[in-house]
């Protein structure tokens, strides 16, 4: 499973050295001629989507980002037309460039 908290850098607080992760920053994902679309249904959610496709249910985040679904929540709304990308390793790739 990937780990989106890959690309985010790790940080220490001065005073207790505490380890945190900054924020993820997610890289535009724009269309392209390659992308799948599909229509949503009741017993869909972004983790099992990611999972279909991507063989990877931590790959969510992609579909989300892709479709501008930003309410925190796996659970889609049926009849939602969804944009699937297709190119996920050019989208990991401009993951770790935009968190460096």
């Amino acid at each position: 499973m990937s780990n989106r908290y890959a690309a985010s850098l790790q940080l220490k607080t001065k005073n207790t050295n505490r380890l945190y992760i900054s924020s993820t920053i997610y890289p535009k994902i724009e269309p392209n001629d390659n992308d799948l679309y599909v229509i949503s249904e009741s017993s869909d959610r972004l983790d099992i989507l990611a999972n279909k496709y991507y063989n990877d249910k931590g790959l969510w985040w992609i579909i989300a980002v892709a479709n501008n679904l930003n309410d925190a929540s796996f659970s889609i709304k049926p009849g939602l037309q969804l944009r699937i990308p297709t190119n996920i390793g050019k989208i990991l790739n401009d993951l770790d460039k935009v968190n460096i």
